[in-house]
């Protein structure tokens, strides 16, 4: 039996065992082992001096000098550590050289010198072991010592730093700060010093305050930039997934994904000065979006036309690259709102999620009264971009957004406002709001305070400090990311030089032409009610081609239109001759009565006779904002001049609305019966 397990190699076994115990043994009292050999080393010095220089009065003295200056040397070196480990060093050394002194005059042996030897070297040695015991598990706040006369420096005395962790371009502290004399707050605004005292960049230094605590939190150092170096897109992160899956857009300091929740986001405020990277930053959303499975992408870019997306164009399913578009896809989005909410209601869904994008195989969710599954067609997730938002806000008045924003969230529906700088001028503060989330590239002095949480910015992000020096880098604020990460830098992907971009879209464009969801009949029959005829010939206005011509009419359809326009001529004016010219008029004439005299039924006659005169005047359309020159005549003000002209287009008389806020078109039969 001893043989056979001998052949099975357990004596091998046994001896890899003690070999291993042996290895373990040696690694974990290697770091004790110094000073042991120190103390062993002290012991032979005194006894070679003793050899060299026993009995002579001169070695004394130069040896009492050099213990003088060995000490001192100590004392002034350790002065950049901690307090307690200057003081631990300073005496160890101090004592270590009497000993070697005393030794050399008199021998290692004589009088109590063996004894105090063997003692003291020995409590000198456990007492360097105990600490770094202590330090190992935490109990010695040895970073506290060391940085005290920073934190003096910085005016945050007698701050304590403790559970200090060292990783590669990284330092993490646990922060306290004296109870009752300083907060959060003053750390915050010590900031820059405390980066001008570490010699870091602003942005290099981030603070995590405790939520539960006023006083303590993180301080996180990051000296070196490692974002300076693009990094190229890497290519689809969920490729054929749901939206419902984080978008990655970038990489943050550390090498960590910059994931995008979308879902939990909602809307985004995604802002950026010229040159900060703002346009690569939307490249890499689009990207990662026309990937997915089950969303639809409506994008308005009237300030550029879609220069910068061209490639992209043929996946996104309503490029809006002018103005009426654009205010034609902010009228259609109001309007599918509540017909996608209506649907989802009617399904069972509280809020979108991917189920609903799925035909409707499930009686949880169905529209059928049967209980039994209905079968519908689902309907995809909506994102609306609105790139260059500012022109349209010009446009259209700075609450454009606001109802958007606030009811889209139920309905399966994200806005994307971008724009280089957004303020309260801009941008309504109920609007803002309503954007959760924020992507802030580079910008100008204070204008982050618009994009970012005050928080955030506490913590440290600073993203004037980048201005349009540092392409692409961002911070990303938004539900669904670790609040620790708002404020800290990241950078999006480069989508590469001339040439790279395009392939990239092609690969996206192409390769997943078959995975991407098309528009649903819910929200493409809201859109069109909304929208007309901006909505229906999107694709060939993207593409620059002119709508088709409505067809001709057939001679039935002609003489019907003129029997239909005949019955709208008075029977006292069948005998006028329409193209004969008018009388000249008499000169005393009697006009109504302008202004402030009209009366109501007077002033809608004049607003009508005033919308026909503009409207044949100009493109065919006519807007609120063209009869301004004329509120002094009708003698009412533009709110119920913008209520008037809405009351006729509801009803179909006149004017009916365009795509365009507040602009209608004049309606032909009733311009020709005019």
């Amino acid at each position: 039996m001893v043989k056979k397990q001998q052949q099975d190699g357990l004596p091998v076994v046994a001896s890899s065992h003690g070999s291993t115990f042996k290895a373990w043994a040696w690694a974990t009292a290697k770091p004790f082992v110094p000073p042991w050999i120190v103390t062993g080393m002290t012991g032979i010095a005194g006894a070679g001096a003793h050899a060299a220089w026993g009995g002579s009065p001169w070695a004394g003295v130069g040896l009492t000098l050099g213990t003088v200056a060995l000490t001192a040397t100590t004392w002034t070196a350790a002065a950049k550590t901690g307090r307690q480990r200057r003081l631990h060093s300073a005496i160890t050394v101090a004592s270590a050289s009497a000993w070697t002194t005393a030794a050399a005059l008199s021998g290692p042996t004589a009088g109590p010198l063996l004894d105090l030897y063997l003692m003291g070297g020995a409590v000198l040695a456990l007492s360097w072991n105990i600490r770094r015991v202590l330090v190992a598990s935490g109990a010695v706040e040895t970073s506290a010592e060391s940085n005290k006369g920073l934190m003096e420096k910085v005016g945050l005395a007698r701050t304590l730093l403790k559970g200090v962790k060292v990783e590669p371009n990284k330092v993490t502290a646990s922060y306290e700060l004296p109870a009752g004399e300083l907060t959060n707050a003053d750390l915050g605004r010590a900031r820059d010093r405390l980066a001008s005292a570490l010699d870091v960049p602003t942005t290099a230094i981030r603070i995590q305050p405790d939520p539960d605590s006023a006083r303590r939190g993180k301080l996180v150092i990051v000296p070196e930039d490692m974002l300076r170096t693009p990094t190229i897109w890497p290519g689809p992160y969920a490729p054929g997934q749901s939206v419902a899956e984080p978008l990655r857009i970038g990489v943050y300091d550390d090498g960590a994904d910059l994931l995008l929740p979308l879902l939990a986001a909602i809307h985004i405020l995604v802002m950026g000065m010229t040159g900060s990277g703002k346009t690569e930053g939307a490249l890499d959303l689009l990207l990662e979006l026309l990937t997915r499975k089950d969303i639809v992408v409506w994008l308005a870019d009237a300030a550029k036309s879609g220069q910068d997306f061209q490639p992209l164009l043929p996946a996104i399913d309503w490029p809006a690259l002018d103005t009426p578009s654009a205010a034609a896809m902010v009228a259609a989005v109001q309007a599918v709102i509540p017909a996608r909410t209506a649907w989802l209601r009617d399904h069972s869904y509280r809020e979108w999620e991917p189920a609903a994008a799925e035909r409707q195989t499930n009686p949880a969710h169905s529209c059928s009264q049967d209980g039994r599954a209905c079968g519908c067609d689902g309907i995809a997730y909506l994102l609306a971009w609105f790139e260059e938002a500012a022109k349209l806000l010009r446009e259209l008045g700075d609450d454009v957004f606001t109802g958007i924003a606030q009811e889209a969230r139920s309905a399966g529906v994200s806005l994307v406002v971008s724009m280089q700088r957004a303020s309260g001028y801009q941008l309504s503060t109920d609007t803002r709001a309503s954007l959760p989330a924020a992507m802030c590239f580079g910008v100008k002095g204070d204008d982050a305070s618009f994009a970012l949480p005050e928080e955030v910015l506490d913590a440290g992000a600073d993203p004037a400090a980048w201005g349009n020096k540092r392409k692409g880098y961002v911070y990303l604020a938004s539900a669904g990311v670790d609040e620790d990460l708002h404020a800290t830098p990241a950078r999006t992907f480069w989508t590469g030089p001339s040439g790279e971009y395009e392939r990239m879209a092609e690969y996206v464009v192409t390769q997943f032409v078959d995975v991407r969801a098309e528009l649903d009949e819910v929200t493409a029959g809201a859109a069109e009610a909304a929208a007309g005829q901006l909505f229906t010939t999107r694709h060939l206005r993207a593409l620059g081609r002119p709508a088709a011509p409505a067809p001709a009419l057939e001679p039935t359809d002609v003489q019907e239109s003129a029997q239909a326009v005949a019955a709208l001529v008075d029977e006292e004016d069948l005998a006028v001759d329409a193209t004969a010219d008018l009388d000249q008029a008499d000169e005393n004439v009697a006009l109504p009565p302008v202004g402030d005299g009209l009366s109501t039924e007077q002033a809608r006659e004049l607003l009508e006779e005033l919308i026909a005169m503009v409207a044949s005047t100009g493109p065919g359309t006519v807007a609120v904002k063209n009869l301004g020159p004329y509120l002094e005549q009708i003698g009412r003000d533009r709110s119920w001049v913008s209520k008037e002209m809405k009351k006729l287009g509801e009803e179909g008389r006149l004017i009916a609305p365009t795509g365009n806020q507040g602009e209608y078109r004049l309606l032909p039969v009733l311009a020709g019966a005019a």
